[in-house]
């Protein structure tokens, strides 16, 4: 049994009727939890299952799946609700998916209708056995595959062991000491840093995890999030903890100067995603949101490095945790300690001595991390200056009605840069007064001397953001070529 199973296990003999998991209309004790978890456990080794992949909303059902599978030392794949049918099959098809646990408000894709369902499987989800056409090739320690989407749309797997993601949540679990902690999912369970740091590393602080439906939080889609229903969300429950990324500080930021109060129960907010202007931070703090920010990536199983309220220094992406070794190799950051398996189906990658991230950075003397933008991302003006555009965004992206800013100008003489902002709350005189506010703090290649206002915002349904909200840089510039042209053709603030 590994640390978390067993950590689990710990809990419900001390405190059977402690609440573990907490969903709309369900919830499991720590007692009911083991009984359910090894009750599917049975039924997944019974029906000799090799490769488990769910689609499913968030609820406390997922994670009864995701911890039978650890004890049944079976492969879980968590396949996001955003994916598309296309992105769906490829991931099914791509690790050789034996079983497929589908949630009962989400569609099956047409082609999937056809196999064969396997009754009395689980009283949770809808259960199919599919037809292995071909053979995954995958390390034989993998026990999680967790796809990310490429540049191209189409899904990566990158493989895991249940050590290297146990090793994260043991570390999380004992730098923020909160005995107990009630934790708030506000990510999509399927996203890694959620699965990790949101459910694994507080059950094994013996803690209580909210898990509402995804609208119940008020998403939409990929991309969209009613914020009147996340703040109900988060008032209602009264967490200790959360897990953001900076698109919903943003949100939370702005709702707080607009007069909502954050429950006085918040002790700990994770950001992670992208770079958080330290002035974000200190705002966040002054509004009674505890943020601190982190980084990490999925071939590390998640987090890297974390500001806590014992090591902490705004505008940076705190220190590493305590099993990860990170040194720098001409200017980007490698990591050691905790690398992934590999790729799926890429024997090449198998077993890394290290991760070569793509991400700029350094260390400074006290051993914090200083994030600086991705490597593939530099932007390298007509005049031969390097310039990070993660670095000019996330000082313009502070002004709360700022929701999306993509910077450009690679291979041409100044910045530039698309902004997509709520035209019922700021005008362009003041999204204009702002960048000439941000201009003398950035060194004078760094400065935004034109700019777009957008008329909608960037979606992942466009093929111009990640599914993780990040910019594809390569489409936006291919979707906004003539506008981008324009801005050194004229250089003047244009509108679309």
């Amino acid at each position: 049994m590994n640390s978390l199973l067993q950590a689990v296990a710990d809990t419900a003999e001390r405190e059977p009727q402690g609440d573990a998991l907490v969903g709309n209309n369900s919830g499991f004790s720590y007692g009911s939890l083991i009984d359910a978890a090894v009750g599917l456990s049975r039924q997944i080794v019974d029906n000799k299952v090799e490769t488990l992949a769910l689609i499913a909303d968030n609820g406390p059902e997922w994670v009864v799946v995701d911890l039978a599978c650890q004890l049944a030392e079976c492969c879980f794949i968590p396949l996001p609700l955003f994916f598309s049918p296309v992105q769906i099959r490829h991931s099914i098809g791509q690790a050789g998916v034996d079983t497929l646990l589908v949630g009962a408000n989400i569609p099956v894709p047409g082609y999937l209708e056809q196999e064969r369902a396997i009754e009395g499987f689980t009283e949770y989800f809808r259960a199919y056995r599919l037809p292995v056409l071909i053979e995954a090739s995958k390390p034989a320690e993998t026990r999680k595959i967790t796809f990310t989407s490429g540049s191209t749309g189409s899904p990566k797997g990158v493989c895991l062991g249940t050590e290297q993601q146990l090793a994260v949540a043991g570390s999380l679990a004992s730098l923020i000491p909160i005995e107990q902690p009630r934790h708030l999912c506000v990510l999509p369970l399927a996203t890694l840093l959620e699965n990790i740091a949101g459910v694994y590393a507080p059950l094994m602080s013996a803690g209580s995890i909210y898990l509402p439906s995804l609208e119940m939080l008020g998403y939409s889609g990929s991309s969209r999030l009613d914020p009147v229903r996340l703040l109900a969300s988060i008032d209602h429950f009264q967490p200790h903890t959360m897990i953001l990324i900076p698109q919903l500080l943003d949100m939370l930021i702005n709702a707080a100067m607009q007069g909502w109060v954050a429950p006085s129960s918040l002790r700990f907010i994770a950001v992670g995603g992208s770079r958080v202007a330290a002035s974000a931070i200190q705002q966040s703090r002054q509004l009674g949101l505890p943020v601190y920010e982190g980084y990490g990536l999925s071939e590390c199983a998640s987090v890297v490095s974390l500001n806590t309220p014992e090591n902490d220094l705004p505008g940076s992406a705190g220190k590493v945790l305590p099993h990860i070794k990170l040194d720098i190799v001409d200017g980007e950051i490698h990591v050691a300690g905790n690398s992934f398996l590999g790729y799926l189906n890429e024997p090449a990658s198998w077993h890394p001595d290290s991760v070569v991230t793509g991400d700029l950075g350094g260390l400074d003397e006290s051993g914090f991390i200083h994030l600086k933008g991705r490597k593939k991302n530099l932007l390298i003006s007509s005049y031969g200056r390097n310039i990070s555009p993660e670095w000019i965004e996330s000082e313009i992206l502070t002004h709360p009605a700022i929701q999306q800013c993509v910077v450009v100008g690679d291979a041409r003489p100044y910045c530039c840069a698309l902004i997509y902002a709520d035209s019922n709350v700021v005008d362009d005189d003041e999204i204009k007064q702002w960048l000439d506010c941000i201009n003398p703090t950035l060194p004078d290649y760094a400065r935004v001397l034109s700019w777009l206002r957008i008329a909608q915002p960037l979606t992942s349904e466009q093929g111009l953001l990640t599914a993780n909200g990040r910019p594809r840089r390569a489409a936006i510039n291919d979707f906004y070529a003539s506008a981008i042209d324009q801005f050194y053709d004229d250089s003047r603030e244009i509108r679309a």
